[in-house]
């Protein structure tokens, strides 16, 4: 099995850096189409990346998703600085993908705010409840009940029983390096599990209904620490098919970040024999 989720096959061409995806992109819902935690956290690579400032990091990331991004064949990944600026930036990337007639597209695109740093260790406070401490997580397993896909990229360990009343919590630890070769930054470990805020808030059964995200947005007031990330997170669902997943985002310290996502909700066909 891979040891991370893409390979860089050229860096700085005209369309950015390309990449190929590995299996453990594949999502759950189809194989043909990535998970968002990969996707969003190759995004969030081109973001620090671009006219990169070692002063600055990154405070609010949006994610939003085109359409289905495919798992077979190259993709791009470009990005720009939108507005520039001596203490707050905006950031622009792009994933681009060849489409169903061969031309290529968008499949996903981002922003953030990068802010300059400074410090403020004096007033640092973080008022959510802190998770239970992973010893007192278990693992599910997940990845004995799938082929190949991003579930087996993921030490998961569950906290709370999946459709509990109440918030959903997990521990999450990505197994395997975003690109091949390289590490992990914290923000890119972040947004490599950040996605699954939606399944572990979920209160509907998989086996009747999909529940698809079209975005993400996280506000981060601190770099998480360390290779664990912790979600808290619920689902609220409205009577006409849209949901929103919200929750917090931790390290073992505390909480790092907050998370709101659109869900779309939809009855699953009945089976025919």
């Amino acid at each position: 099995m891979s040891d991370c989720y893409y390979e860089l096959l050229d860096a700085c061409g005209p369309d950015g850096d390309r990449f190929r995806a590995t299996d453990l992109v594949r999502g759950t819902w189809s194989a043909d189409i990535q998970h968002a935690a990969p996707a969003s956290a190759l995004l969030v690579r081109a973001l620090e990346n671009c006219e990169r400032r070692d002063d600055t990091r990154l405070s609010r990331v949006s994610i939003d998703l085109m359409g289905g991004v495919p798992s077979d064949g190259d993709l791009w990944v470009r990005a720009h600085v939108e507005r520039p600026g001596r203490q707050i930036e905006l950031v622009s990337a792009e994933m681009l993908a060849p489409g169903p007639d061969g031309a290529t597209r968008a499949v996903a695109r981002a922003s953030g705010w990068r802010m300059l740093q400074i410090d403020t260790t004096a007033i640092a406070k973080a008022t959510a409840v802190p998770l239970p401490p992973l010893q007192q997580a278990r693992s599910r397993d997940m990845a004995k009940n799938w082929e190949p896909n991003y579930v087996h990229s993921v030490d998961w360990r569950w906290l709370t029983v999946p459709q509990a009343a109440g918030p959903g919590e997990s521990w999450l630890r990505p197994t395997v390096d975003l690109v091949k070769g390289e590490s992990m930054t914290p923000l890119q470990r972040l947004f490599a599990v950040a996605d699954n805020a939606n399944g572990i808030g979920s209160k509907i059964d998989i086996r009747r209904f999909t529940f698809l995200n079209t975005d993400l947005v996280v506000h981060i007031h601190r770099v998480p620490d360390g290779d664990w990330i912790g979600i808290r997170s619920d689902t609220n669902y409205g009577p006409d098919g849209i949901a929103a997943t919200v929750g917090t985002l931790f390290d073992e310290a505390g909480s790092v970040a907050h998370i709101q996502q659109s869900v779309l909700v939809r009855p699953r066909p009945p089976r025919t024999t």
